[in-house]
């Protein structure tokens, strides 16, 4: 077994993001690429949710190597049809489109009312072969994972469920509308956490129906924080500003527009929100000498953190990939409105194409190399700045933090 340079415990945390989860596998090759050949996986947390679930599981489960492991993911990703992933013939669309129908217009008798827009069994039976789930706990047991977790949103008790496979040193935890829960991971969680509502139908896990877990993860790095993490690397999915008012008279938004702006807030502005909370919690921690601190914050530890996002709009690059998408789901996207630049954002999400993933698999691994330098330390355990990431956040979070 590959020992460990010291004691620090890096976590790494994958947020959700559909197709644009190929990004964090980009990352995650530069990162292999910069340790040694033979390296395991050298964050001791993994927590993933959505998208960032299917790939925390994979390293999880071929942690003694890590390269073997992005190998893997590489090789799904850079390989992707939206029809590896959800049903996408004219005959399903067909049926899928006229059951919705008849379901409004029929109050839902005679039809019943549909489970979601895309059946995503193809992406079960994927997940089916290639996920080895007992090779978890064979990595925990050997020494070279603390803890994943994957998060799902529960439908009927409305909170946050981090489902968590670990050490027996670590804990349960509940907080309001938040749950640590200790299980033997298996495919359903995985399913769960990438039910987008609407999309993807909800999956059971004992007594409850459970959705995307971004939907109630407005802490999104909480689950790493539990699990005993001292420095965590995130791998977003998105890097914007936000964009600029039309100069012309603004146009009512298509039902596309609108879906693909909630899947960008489900996904990402907790993400944002957490990290400024973590950056106010080390500035209180580090403005007090060691011996001084109350006993409130006693027991507090500072969290170093690193932030990797895509350097380019990847609504831009889903664009020029349109095309590629099934004849059917264009068809689709037309007729909600999906046929202008505003409704790239959602495209963004659902187009699992090959060229569109290999180009973030690629822009993924050139955006880690630009700091290889500083994600090296990181991930070694080397001195690191409180936080490392783009200069726009930085810029918004830098009221909170004299270092910044």
């Amino acid at each position: 077994m590959t020992q460990r340079v010291n004691d620090i415990k890096t976590a790494l945390v994958l947020p959700g993001g559909g197709a644009r989860g190929a990004f964090q596998v980009g990352v995650l090759k530069a990162v292999a690429e910069l340790l040694p050949r033979k390296s395991a996986n050298p964050f001791r947390i993994i927590s993933g949710t959505s998208a960032g679930a299917v790939n925390s599981v994979v390293l999880a489960s071929r942690a003694q190597h890590l390269r073997s492991a992005v190998a893997e993911l590489e090789q799904v990703w850079g390989h992707f049809r939206c029809h590896h992933v959800y049903k996408a013939d004219h005959l399903t669309m067909l049926k899928s489109s006229l059951h919705w129908l008849a379901s409004i217009v029929l109050a839902g008798w005679l039809v019943g009312v549909p489970k979601s827009l895309f059946d995503n069994a193809p992406l079960r039976a994927l997940l089916n072969r290639n996920v080895h789930f007992p090779r978890i706990q064979d990595a925990i047991e050997s020494g070279y994972l603390d803890a994943i977790a994957i998060t799902a949103a529960g439908y009927s008790s409305a909170r946050s469920t981090s489902f968590f496979e670990a050490t027996a040193d670590h804990d349960s935890w509940e907080r309001t509308r938040r749950l640590g829960l200790r299980t033997d991971l298996t495919l359903d969680h995985i399913m769960a956490s990438i039910a987008v509502p609407m999309i993807f139908p909800p999956v059971r896990i004992g007594n409850e129906y459970f959705g995307d877990g971004a939907m109630r993860q407005a802490t999104p790095l909480s689950p790493a924080v539990h699990l005993g993490a001292d420095r965590i690397l995130v791998i977003g999915i998105r890097d914007e500003t936000g964009d600029r008012a039309p100069d012309t008279g603004p146009e009512l938004p298509s039902f596309a527009q609108i879906a693909g702006y909630m899947l960008d807030t489900l996904f990402m502005d907790g993400l944002y929100s957490d990290l400024e909370r973590i950056t106010r919690i080390n500035q209180l921690i580090d403005s007090i000498a060691i011996g001084r601190r109350p006993e409130s914050v006693a027991n507090m530890r500072a969290i170093d953190t690193m932030l990797v996002v895509p350097s380019e709009d990847l609504r831009v690059i889903a664009h020029r990939h349109r095309k590629e998408l099934p004849f059917a789901i264009r068809a689709l996207l037309r007729g909600v409105g999906g046929n202008s630049p505003g409704e790239n954002r959602l495209l963004s999400f659902l187009l699992f194409e090959k060229a569109y993933t290999r180009e973030l698999i690629k822009l993924g691994y050139h955006d880690a190399m630009n700091v290889k330098d500083e994600l090296l330390d990181f991930v070694t355990g080397a001195d690191v700045p409180r936080l490392f990431a783009p200069n726009w956040i930085r810029k918004d979070l830098s009221a909170f933090h004299s270092e910044l």
